[in-house]
């Protein structure tokens, strides 16, 4: 149903809505996100570029004094002091050129910075604004990443974006000066240059091609592994990891594939880029010479025209690696900007002002769904109709989460809401009731004990300031359900919207819930209350109903009213009701309970009832009983609130074992070729060197050097040699590191796949999910090319060191000091840094944690109005982050600084000695020696950066490989014992004194638990919440493995055999319908293992038939994330076509009608009793009417059996079921 609006919405919005709507309506131009950026950034960003045009102009000073220390050298009659003099000005000007290039690099960062937390910011305000079906346009894991991939982006192209203009002017300022001193012939070099400009064109336009495609595979694999993490306890219960692992392995072998292609591309670029200085060199000194005889190359030329090429080197480097981060960055500009220009919900289209005080909605669905309906103010009004009849739509309407086609839509006054699905936070329990409120003692515990919860808190480790987990894992069904009708009671809103909020608790709970909070003499009495529900026991004491049927109101009127019209509702009571309606002045007799119930009192909140009624204690609630998780006995010290594993955290240094092992995926062999071509690659560099300087100190003889040609071809064949041995390296190391990625992904999804139950309910999925999105992205375009230049950085400090040495042995005296200086400098930085990035890291999942918890729940945050709160939580743990962000950025300048201060060192010796032993000396060798020196500062600092990148980022092997090494389940198939194919045939089963607990240390959760069921028995099985009832359901699966005891099916004990063979011999219908996001089939039929006829007949039986047909798609009808586009019935309905698929002898229904109405259980009901007429069922029941007929009823009390008979053995016995059974109306 779809409601949109034509203008007739209420003029003049809430002056605080509209600040938060980011994009205004009214311009007609789209807006733009780069426009904002730069204007609220830009200025800022300038002030780096003036330190970066000081910078770029110092540069090109030591050049020209080098020439004018070779001219020293030349002359030996010029005074020792202008030699020194000129040392000291080489040492002085590089000094400056540091502290300027630091200052601008710290402004860029802090850009970058201020750009990640504007941008995370108004996505996460965006995200709270977005329409329903713009929500489902982007995922989940698309916005995610939005959040942590593209904004990084932005983060990178900041730090050198100024090269975009400073490139261009070093490279204008490189050539002037080489003009001036090898003339014409520098125009062969830039040919050369220009020459390489297309090629790098090409290349950036295919890996910007690669890289969009890579994206797409990246966000389809992260939003499959989101999905499988969120659903893996049906993978489990069903055996279904294999084809999950194969869906999940075929995404990744295309992106592999992408990353291949990219690795070849990124080797010719390397080429391109490492011989371009000596491509250009070369050309000019070989036309400079070759052009006329006279033109001699002497040092002072040669060198100084080198230093001069070594400066043209970054730039040329720099440029298309901007550019290329440009191209990137724009991809993710667009994406934002895409996603900042969807549709928001119109703030208007439910009008809160204009209502006449005592009418709650009057709204109009257009045809054919057009509905007219008012509520009085303070009344009670129930809606009820089958599975997919538009109540969940009815709510989300008036909550103004659809869009409104036509007529008007008013509520009065503030707004509580309680969906069908409890939305619970990360945070404590009380924080999840508060949900913001100022916290008030009295009204507090009112709200706990009607919502049933006290029991419950006493049973918490540490009462109401446990922390819950992510989803609320660590609460069960009913417990979410109760702690999210809390949250709505404790806000005192003035109109309630309640969503079918007693399906999730059982029968005694609901009657208590809906006496002490939602109905008449409840706390909310007074309220205006609108609620779906499928219980009919509550209908007689409820103002008004409305029954739906399809979208439209079919009849709406008091309980009497429609009893008396005889209509589809007297018709749909008849069947459902437990007890004959005439009876029904007994029940509303209920209304008005007896004074010990609800001593009336002035103030709005009563208190309920302290006392009990007798006879039986009260039955509630407590126990804590995770959804196939974790019980915290209180044995455990109250304090203990927060039960999540806190990550684990590794020592200072990274191992040598992670090198190790990366380069274990690598290949031995490889990884040794590697270091063995960069080798050769350096030798042949140095080489060439030599053979210039060599070249240079040749006698001239009459105004000519001989030999030119030798000289040229022998410099051209080292240099082009140097070329071939980098591209071979390069692309040898990048294939290698794909190698890597694919193994260490492999081994970290086979232990996902095979990891207990027990780590996801204690890991929050944030966490596992950043292995494999963030982990193995840096492991797939990280390391590999850290890895190449460090190897290179690293090899050419080496090679400096040797000829400084060798042409200036004195060098050697403070080589040591230095290495000592530099040594230290780096160990202190990378130690710190690296701390530094782990905080950041850890500080960072909680930013995306939250965005994904807040995705899931914006209707509940808006229906509240807590969207400026949840801002400021955002902001908060921005904040958080941002203050191990900011210390690391100013690490890297502290270490900039230093190493560079050694690196001018280096400069300062080289040249005093040159000066000093300037008799032994030849031009030549002093300019090799200086121009070498004046590199090395570049060299130093990066392979400081690079170890420290390393470092940083092997970190993610380590991670990786922790998550891969957690313990595994049992096999999945034990080959020494495989039960034969057609087991089980009878279908018993036998606790056998059987015991188990959650995990270690906790307190059992089944105690001593010995029963037989026999072959086609349907046994129902009831119980407080907490009392082991999903435990014993998760034991026969062996999700929870025997503390003690056994138990057999068929006779063969359970825990022989392997998991698979086991599982797939069982089939449940889960609690929680859980769907993933691909075709109906797959759904149904993950493995594909059943014909299309079969799986038609399945949901043709499971009553999804005229649904599914009714669809052009038919079976590949594409369900969304979660399965988002069914309601939570069909969800179910689906579940159970999965059960009748599998045809096994033994089902098991975990509370599977609990979402559902009545007509849709009894389709279910009727399905199990007819397909299932040959089979054992275990049915956990909340609505005892649904086991009234069954073999036998087991009572479960403190994980133990309380009582085992039939059911009306039982009702004769007068024990816990009997006051269950009366409670429901039963008795």
């Amino acid at each position: 149903m779809t409601f949109a609006t034509k203008g007739n919405g209420a003029a003049g919005g809430d002056p605080k809505e509209s600040e938060v709507l980011i994009v205004g309506r009214g311009r007609t131009q789209e807006p733009s996100f780069l426009r904002a950026l730069l204007a609220t950034f830009g200025p800022y960003f300038l002030i780096s570029s003036f330190y970066k045009l000081l910078q770029d102009l110092l540069s090109f000073v030591n050049p020209q004094l080098l020439s004018v220390l070779i001219d020293f050298i030349k002359s030996p009659e010029a005074p020792a002091w202008q030699g020194f003099l000129i040392a000291g000005l080489m040492f002085a000007c590089a000094l400056l050129q540091t502290i300027i290039l630091h200052q601008h690099f710290q402004f860029c960062f802090v850009t970058g910075m201020r750009l990640r937390t504007g941008i995370t910011g108004v996505i996460y305000r965006k995200a709270l604004l977005i329409t329903n079906s713009a929500k489902r346009s982007s995922t989940l894991g698309e916005m995610v990443n939005l959040m942590s991939v593209d904004v990084q982006r932005f983060v990178d192209l900041v730090t050198f974006l100024n090269m975009l203009w400073s490139a261009p002017l070093q490279i204008t300022l490189a050539l002037f000066f080489l003009w001036q001193s090898l003339g014409p012939a520098v125009l062969a070099g830039v040919a050369v240059m220009v020459l390489l400009i297309p090629l790098n064109a090409v290349i950036a336009v295919k890996t910007r091609g690669l890289q969009v495609e890579q994206m797409q595979y990246k966000d389809s694999r992260i939003k499959l592994m989101n999905e499988i993490l969120n659903g893996i306890k049906v993978l489990k219960l069903y055996a279904w990891e294999p084809s999950f692992t194969q869906q999940i392995l075929g995404i990744r072998q295309k992106e592999l594939r992408v990353l291949r292609k990219a690795a070849c591309l990124s080797a010719l670029s390397t080429f391109a880029w490492m011989t371009a200085p000596f491509l250009v060199a070369l050309t000019t000194f070989a036309v400079y010479v070759s052009v006329d005889e006279t033109n001699v190359l002497d040092a002072e030329k040669a060198f100084v025209s080198l230093s001069l090429f070594n400066i043209l080197r970054f730039p040329l480097n720099m440029l298309p690696q901007v550019i290329s981060n440009l191209t990137q960055t724009s991809v993710s500009l667009k994406r934002i900007q895409q996603f900042l220009n969807h549709d928001e919900l119109d703030p208007d289209c439910v009008d809160t002002k204009t209502i006449s005080p005592d009418l709650l909605p009057i709204f109009t669905f257009p045809p054919p769904h057009s509905i007219e309906l008012w509520v009085p103010g303070g009344s009670l009004v129930a809606v009820v109709g089958a599975v997919g009849c538009g109540k969940s739509s009815l709510i989300s309407a008036l909550l103004g989460e659809m869009e409104k086609l036509e007529g008007q839509l008013a509520v009065k006054g503030s707004v509580a809401y309680v969906p069908q699905q409890a939305w619970i936070q990360h945070a404590s329990l009380k924080d999840n009731i508060l949900f913001g409120q100022p916290w008030t003692e009295q009204k507090y515990q009112h709200v706990l004990e009607a919502c049933a919860l006290t029991t419950d808190l006493a049973m918490l480790p540490a009462g109401d300031r446990t922390e819950i987990g992510e989803k609320g894992i660590n609460l069960s069904g009913g417990q979410r359900q109760r702690v999210s009708l809390a949250r709505a009671a404790y806000s005192n809103a003035d109109t309630y919207l309640l969503d079918d909020p007693l399906s999730a608790v059982d029968s005694h709970v609901a009657r208590h819930i809906f006496d002490q909070v939602i109905g008449p003499g409840g706390l909310l009495a007074g309220k205006t209350r609108l609620l779906v529900t499928h219980g009919v026991s509550f209908l007689p004491q409820v103002d008004h109903i409305i029954v739906l049927v399809d979208g439209r109101v079919s009849e709406s009127g008091s309980y009497h009213a429609l009893l008396q019209q005889d209509g589809a509702f007297a018709e749909f009571l008849r069947s459902h009701a437990p007890n004959d309606p005439v009876k029904e002045d007994e029940v509303s007799s209920r209304t008005s309970p007896p004074s010990p119930w609800t001593p009336m009192s002035p103030f709005p909140f009563r208190p309920p009832c302290r006392a009990v009624p007798t006879g039986r204690g009260y039955l509630g609630l407590g126990g804590w009983r995770a959804e196939g998780s974790t019980v915290l006995s209180s044995g455990e010290e109250k304090s203990q609130s927060s039960w999540i594993q806190s990550p684990s955290h590794v020592g200072l240094t990274v191992k040598l074992a992670v090198f190790l092992q990366y380069a274990r995926a690598v290949g031995i062999w490889l990884s040794a070729l590697v270091c063995f071509l960069y080798l050769g690659q350096n030798a042949a560099s140095i080489g060439a060197n030599i053979w210039l300087s060599d070249w240079t100190d040749e006698p001239v003889v009459n105004g000519s050097q001989s030999n030119t040609r030798l000289r040229v071809g022998v410099y051209a064949s080292l240099g082009l040699l140097q070329g071939l041995l980098v591209m071979m390296s390069s692309l040898t190391l990048a294939l290698g590191g794909i190698r890597a990625a694919r193994t260490l992904h492999a081994q970290l999804l086979a232990n996902k796949m095979r990891t207990p139950q027990a780590f996801y309910d204690t890991t929050p999925l944030g966490r596992i999910i950043n292995r494999f999105s963030k982990d193995v992205y840096v492991i797939d375009e990280v390391i590999p090319p850290t890895v190449l230049m460090f190897l290179g950085t690293f090899f050419s400090s080496v090679s400096t060191v040797v000829i400084i040495m060798a042409s200036t042995p004195l060098f050697a005296v403070v080589i040591v000091p230095l290495s000592i200086l530099y040594f230290f400098v780096q160990r202190f930085y990378v130690a710190t840094s690296r701390q530094l990035k782990r905080l950041e890291s850890v500080s960072r999942s909680p930013i995306y944690s939250h965005f994904s918890e807040t995705l899931t729940g914006t209707s509940i945050i808006r229906a509240f109005g807590r969207g400026p709160v949840f801002v400021a939580i955002n902001d908060a743990k921005v904040d958080t982050n941002q203050r191990s962000y900011y210390p690391g950025i100013t690490a890297n300048r502290w270490l900039g600084i230093r190493v560079e201060f050694v690196g001018n060192c280096v400069v300062l010796f080289a040249a005093l000695f040159a000066v000093i032993g300037r008799k032994s000396l030849n031009p030549g060798l002093v300019g090799l020696s200086v121009s070498y020196a004046l590199q090395v500062t570049m060299s130093l600092n990066w392979m400081v950066r690079m170890t420290s990148d390393l470092e940083s980022n092997i970190v993610a092997v380590e991670r990786i490989k922790e998550y891969s090494e957690t313990e595994t389940e049992a096999p999945w198939v034990n080959e020494k014992s495989r039960p034969p194919a057609d087991w089980p045939q009878k279908g018993e089963v036998e606790f056998v004194n059987y015991s188990v607990r959650y995990r270690k240390g906790l307190d059992l959760v089944l105690k001593g638990l010995s029963l037989r069921v026999k072959g086609g028995e349907k046994v129902g099985i009831v119980g407080r919440t907490g009392a082991g009832k999903s435990s014993m359901t998760l034991c026969l699966f062996r999700i929870l493995e025997a503390a003690a005891g056994e138990i057999r099916i068929d006779g063969i004990k359970i825990s022989d055999i392997g998991l698979h063979d086991l599982r797939s011999a069982l089939t449940i219908i889960p609690q929680d319908p859980i769907l993933f996001s691909g075709s109906l089939r797959m759904n149904v039929d993950p493995s594909g293992r059943y014909p299309e006829a079969e799986i038609w007949q399945a949901l043709e039986l499971s009553h999804l038939k005229k649904f599914v047909s009714s669809q052009p798609e038919g079976l590949e009808f594409e369900c969304s994330e979660g399965g988002e586009n069914l309601s939570v019935g069909q969800r179910q309905l689906v579940c159970l076509a999965r059960a009748l698929l599998r045809k096994s002898r033994i089902l098991i229904l975990d509370e599977a009608t609990a979402a559902i109405d009545l007509d849709t259980d009894d389709l279910i009901q009727g399905t199990i009793r007819t397909q299932f007429a040959e089979c054992t069922v275990l049915t956990i029941a909340h609505r005892l009417n649904t086991i009234m007929d069954y073999t036998r009823v087991l009572v479960l009390d403190a994980g133990q059996v309380a009582e085992f008979d039939t059911p009306a053995a039982l009702l004769a016995a007068k024990g816990i079921f009997y006051g269950m059974a009366r409670d429901a109306g039963l008795a």
